[in-house]
């Protein structure tokens, strides 16, 4: 049995921005807290959390880590999480692991595009969220100022938990025993300004408070304090060196004391059937109650093969436990049950509900899915999480023949494991793409396809994922007849197709009457309409937002078989797209530019000349300033090397998918002409 019970866990993800030191700090907790006999350096390449090869050769995280202790009564899941944007989707999905989201800030640095986005995302998740400002005995800092800044940006509720002192060599508490003197700002009232802060949630103990003054114990507090965290009224702000070990300590007595465990936190919903139909449920913390576990993470592990792990919200798992996948009418039977810390997979006995476990060689077991034990619970889904869209994409082959299967096997474990990576294939051009949110996101898996996998590929200059659709009303027909022997072809179809609203996808709609296409062939037409769907009708990209109406049409009683209305949908629905004033549509993403204040000029001018639209542009610390634009993606290519140039190597950047927007009219029919002549020659 586990030594521990639900009260005493705490999930924590660490995420920010990239070099705020989250892995660094990883180890100097697990070393402040007795789990290591002394803390590793990314520079080593000897820490817990980044054990991949690649990792090492980087010098930073490019996956989630996981790892646990126990400190003070409390016993710790801690998610280290990567900070660079290109990976951010590694990092939010592990939020549904968690009941508090720890976002960690460079003290150098203050708030980048990851810190933002990572509160973003815990905000819209109703997580409690917590700051940790680390490096905070570096040179040439502003604390002050950052703390402003941390202020004016998320809210007066982000109150400091503790201060510096000391010159950054220590933290003087706030809460618990406020006493002594601070680098800037006033211990006392700092604490007051918690103090206050956390009695608003509670009407009853505001009254006891203006009685009895500063005579609050931490008992009287720790209700109020969970329900200020959960309604997002208190974010705390906490300061640490991750490198010298200050503040450390004052870290973990936070985390077991202050933060909340399982029966805490914001519950985490999950919607029980399908469609409109789907009601939210909300699995209790009772280890007496049927299993419910939500399987956030898939690794592909060379030794033991797939891991699937998950955080059990409800029940109790063990050893020999027979659990369904999903809607699975089949268990499987739990042969080893897995605690993750780092590379090790320490077996255990039992999972207890909030408790992040795994098994291991279970190729049913996929992300996201839920496990549990009894049909009570089919049905279940998680969540869903915003991820970023995968935009940028490289056509791949495999460079030795005969690898082919190797190379479908190796991305659909890749697959398996990154949510932000995405394949194709284009039937047109006979091209698989792999696609990416970045062009470093797809170096990286491409070298690990080598490293890892033993697998060469070839490679191709991105291609944009452009999108069709249609600007209005039309109507199209197609009567298919083909004689071959004896057997015949035949089926007619007519069809009315509408625009709908961007990114609505598609609806398919029969409103044929009289049983001039009988019921069982509508299948079959819908069928044709999504192939064409799929290959595009003026350039061979997907169509998307709009709706087809099968209104009427003609079959034979011998002679019409499925496959004829598949062609007779698909050639109808393609003769009514080319009079329904088709366009192509490009990605326009929201880029954020960090640069040096000197050089915006520049950066503006070139944008400009991309087709961008700057949006505004704010000063940032250390003498730079951030330019928000928006920019067709395909006008970004080559953009990287350009800023540096631009910048002297200290310009970065950040995209993520704003929306669609039609392409001006020349560079619509330059890609129609491309695809007509790779039509012909191929």
């Amino acid at each position: 049995m586990v030594s521990y019970p639900t009260e005493s866990i705490r999930n924590i993800a660490l995420l920010g921005h990239g070099a705020a030191g989250k892995t660094t700090l990883v180890e100097s907790i697990l070393y402040h807290a007795g789990k290591l006999p002394a803390p590793g350096t990314v520079e080593k390449g000897n820490t817990v959390c980044d054990f991949d090869p690649q990792e090492k050769t980087h010098q930073h995280s490019l996956d989630s880590a996981l790892v646990n202790f126990d400190y003070n009564g409390a016993h710790v899941n801690l998610i280290d999480t990567p900070g660079f944007p290109d990976f951010f989707g590694q990092a939010i999905a592990v939020l549904p692991a968690v009941e508090t989201v720890a976002v960690v800030i460079n003290a150098q640095t203050g708030i980048e595009a990851v810190t933002q986005r990572a509160m973003e995302r815990a905000g819209e998740r109703h997580q409690c969220r917590m700051l940790i400002v680390n490096k905070i005995d570096a040179e040439n800092i502003d604390l002050p100022g950052l703390l402003r800044q941390i202020q004016d940006t998320f809210g007066k509720e982000c109150l400091p938990i503790n201060l510096p002192a000391g010159g950054g060599t220590r933290v003087v508490d706030c809460f618990f025993n406020p006493a002594g003197d601070s680098d800037f700002s006033d211990v006392a009232a700092a604490h007051s300004a918690l103090i206050d802060q956390v009695v608003e949630v509670d009407e009853d103990l505001m009254a006891l408070y203006l009685e009895q003054g500063a005579d609050l114990q931490p008992a009287q507090l720790h209700a109020p304090f969970e329900k200020a965290l959960r309604e997002g009224h208190l974010i705390p702000i906490c300061f640490v060196s991750a490198r010298s070990g200050a503040g450390i300590k004052e870290l973990l007595e936070i985390f077991a004391n202050l933060l909340p465990n399982p029966t805490e936190g914001s519950p985490e919903p999950f919607l029980k059937g399908s469609g409109d139909a789907a009601q939210e449920i909300y699995p209790t913390p009772d280890p007496h109650q049927h299993a419910v576990a939500h399987v956030f993470k898939v690794l592909i592990d060379p030794f033991i093969g797939k891991l699937g792990i998950f955080r059990i919200y409800q029940g109790t798992i063990t050893k020999d436990s027979q659990l369904f996948i999903g809607d699975g009418r089949k268990p499987f039977k739990v042969s080893h049950l897995f605690h993750i810390h780092g590379k090790e997979h320490p077996e255990v006995t039992v999972g207890i509900p909030g408790d992040l476990c795994a098994v291991a060689k279970v190729d049913e077991i996929h992300r996201n899915v839920i496990l549990h034990d009894s049909h009570d619970e089919d049905e279940i889904q998680p969540r869903p999480i915003r991820f970023p869209t995968p935009l940028f994409g490289l056509a791949i082959r495999a460079a030795t023949r005969g690898d082919e299967q190797k190379l479908s096997d190796t991305v659909n474990k890749l697959l398996e494991e990154d949510p932000c990576l995405a394949l194709e294939h284009n039937s047109h051009t006979k091209e698989t793409v792999l696609r990416g949110v970045s062009d470093l996101h797809l170096r990286i898996t491409l070298e690990k396809m080598q490293q890892r996998y033993n697998l060469h590929v070839e490679t191709k200059p991105p291609k944009i994922a452009y999108k069709e659709t249609i600007s209005q009303n039309a109507e199209g027909h197609h009567r298919h007849k083909k004689q071959t022997g004896g057997a015949g072809q035949f089926g007619e179809v007519f069809m009315r197709i509408e625009p709908l609203p961007r990114d609505a996808g598609f609806e398919f709609v029969s409103a044929v009457v009289g049983g001039t296409i009988p019921t069982s062939f509508l299948p079959a037409v819908e069928k044709g309409v999504r192939e064409a769907l799929q290959e595009g009708a003026i350039a061979g990209y997907p169509l998307q937002d709009v709706r087809a109406i099968a209104y009427d049409g003609k079959y034979h009683p011998v002679d019409s078989k499925e496959i004829a209305f598949v062609t007779a949908g698909r050639e109808a629905f393609l003769d009514a797209v080319s009079k329904a004033r088709p366009l192509i549509l490009e990605p326009i993403v929201n880029l954020e530019v960090r640069a040096p204040a000197d050089c915006v000029g520049a950066i503006t001018g070139d944008l400009s000349s991309r087709r961008g639209r700057i949006a505004g542009t704010d000063a940032g610390p250390r003498g730079m300033s951030i330019i928000n634009a928006q920019v067709p993606l395909a006008e970004l290519e080559g953009y990287e090397s350009q800023l540096k140039s631009m910048t002297g190597g200290h310009g970065s950047y950040n995209i993520e998918l704003s929306h669609y927007d039609p392409v001006p009219g020349d560079i619509q029919q330059k890609l129609q002409a491309a695809h007509k002549k790779q039509q012909q020659d191929g």
